[in-house]
């Protein structure tokens, strides 16, 4: 464990103001605008940063961290350094008092977590990202977040998301499955995906209308001779565009390479497997 956390400890968390105070104090009140939906039970907060494993060392990324709830139990692991992006300048400021009290554990950054590079932040160390992710800009985050994993190694040690459960099914869905996409391939390509938990409408403030899932990854070790990431995410989106067609009309730009791959062009984009569409990217 780090000098400095050893030093300061955690209890001084437990004696921080319950959340609702927080929330009331600076009128942040859920913005539907912005994908907001807060957890304050500090046992669920506590599962999320658990399901990550061991964070020793890391300095992990929280997106939309809010009143706290989720950043408090990060500062209770063994992380580091903690480093919050948030849009909302209400939270923000909602922030500041935890910021001080963990002594240069905790860093908050106003911004938008799109247009941020998240390694150059943190540039010279290893890295993880957990968040409850603001649902309305949960998959451009991941795919960006990919797309750093492909051009960069290391890039992330690990990620633990939170997404609505309909997207975390489409994460870890195979071929064949109803939800196989292109976030599925993505996703596969470059990490070992699995969901770790769900947890209910109930759990949020407000509950959202859907259940939510926390989904972990682990980057996988970069393979020579890979296709492009921008050639796959253009086989993935033609050939999931028209997934009820053949691929010999969704991907007709591509057909030259399905003899290459051994590909019969009577298949459907979701009968294909990671592999297949790995090949034709790399042989178009």
């Amino acid at each position: 464990m780090n000098h400095e956390f050893d030093t300061l400890g955690t209890e001084w968390i437990d004696n921080l103001p319950p959340l609702r105070e927080v929330i009331e104090s600076h009128s942040l009140w859920a913005d539907k605008k912005l994908g907001q939906n807060f957890i304050l039970d500090a046992n669920i907060t506590d599962k999320i940063v658990s399901s990550a494993g061991d964070l020793k060392g890391l300095t992990v990324f929280e997106i939309g961290p809010g009143p706290g709830g989720l950043t408090r139990s990060l500062l209770k692991s063994e992380a580091e350094k903690i480093i919050a992006i948030e849009f909302d300048s209400r939270a923000v400021e909602a922030l500041k008092d935890l910021e001080d009290k963990a002594q240069g554990r905790l860093k908050v950054i106003q911004g938008d977590a799109l247009e941020l590079d998240l390694i150059s932040l943190a540039p010279d160390t290893k890295r993880a990202v957990i968040a409850n992710l603001p649902y309305n800009i949960a998959t451009p985050l991941l795919v960006s977040w990919l797309k750093k994993i492909y051009e960069k190694e290391p890039s992330f040690e690990k990620m633990a998301l939170m997404f609505q459960k309909e997207v975390a099914e489409r994460i870890v869905s195979v071929s064949g499955q109803k939800s196989y996409g292109r976030l599925s391939v993505l996703s596969q390509w470059l990490c070992k995906c699995s969901i770790s938990f769900d947890l209910p409408p109930s759990v949020f403030l407000p509950p959202p209308k859907v259940t939510s899932s926390v989904v972990t990854f682990y980057p996988r070790p970069r393979e020579d001779h890979a296709p492009q990431f921008a050639d796959v995410e253009k086989v993935t989106q033609a050939g999931f565009g028209q997934r009820r067609k053949m691929i010999r009309k969704s991907l007709k730009d591509y057909c030259n390479s399905f003899s290459i791959c051994a590909i019969e062009d009577t298949n459907r984009a979701e009968n294909l497997e990671i592999k297949d569409f790995l090949c034709i990217a790399k042989n178009s």
